[in-house]
């Protein structure tokens, strides 16, 4: 078995295309089915349900009942630790088939899938369930003859919309909190990658998680999950994707019940290099991978790259050595780095970017071509534009993909001008070897993460999210998990 190479497990994979609701799989009520295209060869891939409001309305009358019946939320903390110690193994044990599912759906490199994605989807649901008995409630320091209680219980009904750039891990990062918290959750995942979500469902039954406590309903936006939004019945509204997507989710949640929205955004984010950058090679290499990994379909991939006018030249000459280390191919195969684009639609949306970056005047420096159109799967060579302004369109909007700006400052005042001229604020970066400069650096930049002589920096223990437009609460560390609960005050008058 161990000689068999990913395309060869790939054959051999099964998977299930159903909705899953009250602890079943089941079709959509109305039988019909969308098709999932295998985005590195263009053919199909399966069939899947598709979920409209009469799917979501079955699903949200599960979930209040498991919610209501106190089947998970009247646990106590260690059980609910235990189930969910138990989901996180069976995910571990599965991390071949959600690494296989994420390629194959949305055209990751298996690497990648196996090195990242599955891994973290695991260790997401551990550290959420580690988390649960180590979060203590509050007694108040108020007269003696009162005593007052501050507690935090879980919201109820909490709808999880995920994207589809990394499925499982963005799922995690919402199922791990929400079900430590006693919630009852619903996933709606993106219908360009909706597999590995079915399977998170199946493995949930298979660890005990209680019927209704977590379903998941593939489907559209406009259907599934727009009657999640405006459903009087669900608590919360949790979202990454689109900041287009999130302004409506925010919109649908006040049409409704004014339930909790928590949304992750978009990003356009900027990464400066300084002239007193101690490592440059370093800096290089990693300034074209903060745009070439997972294809550029990062919400906080490093798109504006911004150099210090002194070193541009020997900047760039590094900066396109490496890119030449970032080639499309296979995504099955182990060496590959750069995957296919996740469908048609967002293949051609990067290639229109491309063709307005030329048109702005910006100098196209490296890549930006179709390439392996023999496979007819959507594969771009990752492309560098320099001579970029701040006025550009490609300098200001969300491309999401593998398409990076250079853009030269003369001082670090500068630098932060530019970088924090953009209506996103998800993430930044600075390379400088001077304390004080990365200091009032990060403290200046309006990002809700900053990486300091690195990109993409961080672990479970630290919470992730936005700035203005990028977004509004916070996905991981305990900070997480006081989103999903209600906070309750409680005064008790003494004898």
């Amino acid at each position: 078995m161990d000689n068999m190479t990913w395309h060869d497990k790939a054959e051999a994979l099964s998977f299930r295309t159903q909705a899953f609701i009250n602890g079943e799989f089941v079709n959509s009520a109305s039988g019909d089915t969308f098709e999932i295209i295998n985005p590195a060869t263009g053919h199909s891939l399966a069939h899947v349900a598709r979920c409209s409001e009469q799917d979501v309305n079955s699903a949200v009358e599960a979930a209040r009942a498991a919610f209501e019946s106190r089947v998970w939320s009247g646990l106590a903390p260690s059980e609910r630790k235990a189930i969910l110690l138990n989901y996180a193994k069976l995910i571990d044990e599965h991390k071949e088939d959600f690494a296989l599912l994420e390629s194959l759906d949305m055209g990751k490199p298996i690497s990648d899938a196996m090195g990242y994605d599955a891994p973290a989807t695991a260790r997401c649901i551990q550290w959420n369930a580690e988390a649960i008995d180590k979060v203590y409630d509050e007694v108040a320091p108020v007269t003696e003859d009162a005593l007052a209680l501050v507690t935090r219980e879980a919201l109820g009904v909490v709808a999880a919309i995920v994207p589809w750039n990394f499925p499982t891990v963005m799922a995690a990062w919402k199922i791990g909190p929400a079900l430590a918290t006693g919630n009852s959750v619903i996933v709606k995942p993106s219908e360009k990658s909706p597999l590995t979500a079915i399977l998170l469902a199946d493995l949930a039954k298979q660890a005990g998680i209680p019927a209704g406590v977590f379903q998941v309903l593939p489907g559209f936006g406009h259907e599934a999950g727009q009657a999640l939004a405006l459903h009087n019945d669900v608590d919360c509204i949790t979202f990454t994707g689109s900041t287009a997507v999130g302004k409506k989710l925010l919109s649908f949640a006040g049409e409704s019940n004014l339930k909790r929205a928590f949304m992750e955004c978009g990003g356009k984010s900027p990464h400066i290099v300084h002239y007193d950058v101690k490592d440059i090679e370093k800096a290089a290499a990693t300034a074209a991978s903060a745009i070439c990994y997972n294809q550029g379909e990062v919400c906080t991939a490093g798109s504006r790259l911004l150099v210090h006018s002194s070193i541009k030249d020997e900047f760039v000459a590094l900066l396109l050595k490496y890119m030449e280390n970032w080639q499309p191919n296979d995504p099955l195969l182990e060496n590959t780095r750069v995957g296919a684009i996740v469908d048609a639609a967002q293949y051609e949306r990067v290639l229109s970017y491309i063709d307005i970056g030329k048109n702005e005047g910006a100098t196209l420096a490296f890549g930006g071509q179709p390439t392996m159109t023999q496979t007819d799967g959507y594969f771009i060579q990752p492309a560098v534009f320099t001579d970029v302004t701040s006025d550009m369109r490609i300098f200001q909007e969300e491309i999401f993909g593998p398409v990076l700006c250079v853009t030269t400052f003369d001082s670090i005042e500068e630098a932060i001008t530019l970088a924090n001229d953009s209506d996103y604020g998800l993430a930044a970066g600075i390379w400088t070897s001077d304390i004080s400069t990365a200091v009032r650096c990060s403290r200046a930049l309006r990002a809700g993460t900053v990486f300091v002589n690195n990109w993409d920096g961080g672990d479970m223990t630290m919470p992730f999210g936005g700035y203005k437009q990028s977004g509004n609460g916070r996905d991981k560390s305990l900070h997480a998990l006081h989103k999903y609960t209600e906070m309750k005050s409680t005064w008790i008058e003494l004898d």
